[in-house]
């Protein structure tokens, strides 16, 4: 119950912290599994609102975009169809290029006045989990050179490999 006090948890995130603190064996397994069940059964244990609120608060405080917040789930052992349900019922009317401004707005990031600068503000939106047409959209309204954006494809491949 601490586990979950002190944040939410998925059930996948809450089975692995009681698993190394259970006992070794079949009488740990058991309880873990006793544990989450009542957990479920009294509703404090559920990954499809621990999805939504956690999607939702990605989007609304720290800015992140739809892949990002896909990744995160995924990670913190979300069911994928859970994951599309929500990613596409949080992001789906979202405009993404205003989501990566105010991104860039709250991380106070400003218009790159050089090609490093600019490859750092493409691999910080990478990283926010916005798609590369968004970010290169606002740095043509940045008015950044052909020639950067060019040398910047070197930086676009990289990131997809990771």
């Amino acid at each position: 119950m601490k586990a979950l006090g002190r944040r939410m948890r998925s059930e996948a995130e809450l089975r692995r912290l009681m698993g190394t603190r259970a006992e070794p064996g079949e009488r740990g397994e058991a309880a873990v599994r006793t544990v989450v069940a009542r957990l479920k059964e009294n509703h404090y244990l559920d990954d499809q609102s621990f999805a939504e609120t956690y999607a939702r608060l990605r989007k609304e405080n720290e800015k992140l975009g739809a892949r990002r917040v896909r990744q995160d789930l995924q990670q913190k052992g979300i069911r994928a169809e859970v994951i599309e349900e929500t990613v596409d019922a949080r992001y789906g009317e979202t405009n993404e290029e205003a989501l990566a401004r105010e991104h860039l707005e709250r991380k106070r990031i400003k218009k790159p006045s050089n090609e490093r600068e600019t490859a750092r503000v493409v691999r910080r939106l990478v990283a926010a989990g916005f798609a590369t047409g968004t970010i290169y959209k606002i740095l043509r309204r940045w008015d950044v050179p052909e020639e950067e954006l060019a040398g910047l494809e070197n930086v676009d491949t990289e990131t997809r490999e990771e």
